[in-house]
């Protein structure tokens, strides 16, 4: 393990060299490393649109005719954050913050894409601010126009299955992409295995989160009856505008509802209930995330009062990172365009699919036979645990008549679920896991709403299995 850190910190003081490919004409030059270890680069997934990417291949890599090793696609949440950057150095990538070698990264179990989407996000950019897309949907669409530069024209990609994994509004995009990326193999335009589909505290139901709130927070005693009661009473308001299909104005009564918990429980952290917002060590290495992005995106997340309280001179800080040695090192970076610059057009274009439940595109991908994957941290309060598993109850009911349905949930619910350990340490229980057919749901004991931030040792294990890698043997 010693040798492949190494490896991985010489590779990223290498000197790079530049490569172009033409086959493709969205495919704008690429990048990487003169070993080919990474590579990097930019699509144009629409007319002045610009989808940036970062592909990871790792040293571990074992390849099997009957067993091919995994690629893992990374979607972050926000909507506007930024995977290259968040999930990346904070959470599954070679390298942390810091620059040094991470033992947990997910590289040891598969290849790793991350991609700065929607565009407008991170690193992507687009020439008008009309081009952000404003729904799930045209997220899906140019996320497929991106994996048909990177895979249509390269055998040795085409031979991965491809595993896409989201976390937090990025289980939205990750649903929908899921079901345009099989409509464009099925006809033949896009060449690429799927091999199924992860949701890591996913914000696929917003209607069950938000009335999960109240409840789970009055257990751990953050609230009191009165603020039980207050917060149900407007989980109840946003119940009736999304079924009335006013879609914005659910998202203004949730930035509502977050405020008042946040008053309330007197600052708790939306990611991880145990802590109030300001100990949050994860936020704090995002505080100085240039300002469009932060209170465009995460104050919607966790109330503009507590975003305003977190102190973090002393800490390192992702934005100065991004914008500072990566670019740098990235080259290909425009000069006009900033890490995050563009991140906070993406919510308010979205804000009116922000609140759309998912649930259905979650059937829809079981019923064509799809593995679909959610695993929650037992600590998280923005997507609890609670609400994942009201919204996973409503998966047959909620389905289209017009769908074919998965026919799996009551085998599901009345099976047993399985404990997990990890590390040296056999006998403490670090989650459990329950599957049925091509569901699998691992419950997370002792993590947050960053799950490989938290328990990085059982989520490397976890991950290995989702993926079928065939590095199974190895540990952190």
């Amino acid at each position: 393990m010693a040798s492949t850190q190494c490896l991985l910190l010489l590779t990223f003081l290498s000197i790079l060299v530049s490569s172009y490919d033409q086959v493709d004409a969205n495919l704008q030059p690429t990048a990487g490393t003169k070993d080919g270890s990474e590579q990097w680069g930019y699509v144009e997934v629409r007319p002045r649109a610009h989808m940036f990417w970062w592909y990871y291949r790792s040293p571990s890599r074992v390849d099997y005719p009957s067993n091919p090793w995994p690629i893992i696609l990374w979607l972050q949440g926000g909507p506007g954050s930024s995977g290259v950057g968040i999930g990346n150095f904070l959470e599954i990538g070679p390298l942390d913050l810091n620059l040094k070698p991470r033992n947990s990264t997910w590289l040891i179990k598969a290849d790793l894409l991350f991609v700065d989407s929607p565009v407008a996000t991170g690193f992507s950019y687009v020439e008008d601010e009309n081009l952000v897309v404003k729904t799930d949907e045209e997220a899906a669409t140019d996320l497929t126009t991106l994996l048909k530069a990177l895979f249509n024209n390269n055998e040795t990609l085409q031979k991965s299955p491809l595993f896409i994994v989201a976390e937090s509004y990025g289980g939205k995009f990750a649903v929908t992409l899921g079901l345009s990326a099989l409509r464009a193999i099925e006809a033949g335009e896009l060449k690429l295995q799927l091999g199924g589909v992860a949701l890591g505290d996913s914000w696929i139901s917003p209607e069950d989160y938000v009335f999960s709130w109240g409840p789970l927070l009055k257990d751990v005693s953050r609230f009191d009856n009165n603020g039980l009661s207050g917060s149900i009473r407007l989980a109840r308001i946003i119940q009736q505008q999304i079924e009335d299909g006013k879609y914005e104005d659910a998202t203004s009564t949730w930035r509502d509802l977050e405020g008042f918990v946040t008053d309330n429980s007197n600052g708790v952290d939306f990611y991880n209930f145990m802590l109030d917002y300001s100990q949050d060590p994860t936020t704090s290495q995002l505080s100085e995330v240039p300002k469009s992005l932060m209170v465009e995106v995460y104050s919607k997340f966790i109330g503009a009062k507590t975003f305003s309280s977190v102190k973090s001179a002393s800490s390192p800080n992702l934005g100065s990172l991004m914008n500072g040695p990566i670019k740098q090192k990235l080259k290909i970076i425009p000069n006009n365009v900033t890490w995050g610059g563009q991140g906070g057009l993406v919510f308010s274009a979205m804000v009116g699919d922000f609140m759309k439940p998912r649930i259905n595109e979650v059937d829809e991908l079981l019923a064509k036979g799809i593995n679909v994957t959610i695993y929650n941290g037992q600590v998280d309060l923005i997507c609890a645990t609670k609400g994942t598993e009201a919204w996973v109850n409503k998966l047959k009911i909620n389905a289209h008549n017009s769908i074919s349905r998965w026919d799996g949930l009551k085998t599901y619910l009345e099976s047993n679920r399985t404990p997990l350990y990890c590390g040296e340490d056999g006998t403490v229980t670090k989650g459990f896991v329950r599957s049925y057919k091509n569901l699998f749901f691992y419950w997370i004991l002792g993590a947050g709403h960053f799950v490989p931030v938290d328990q990085p040792c059982v989520a490397l294990q976890m991950v290995g299995s989702i993926t079928r890698s065939p590095n199974t043997n190895s540990s952190i």
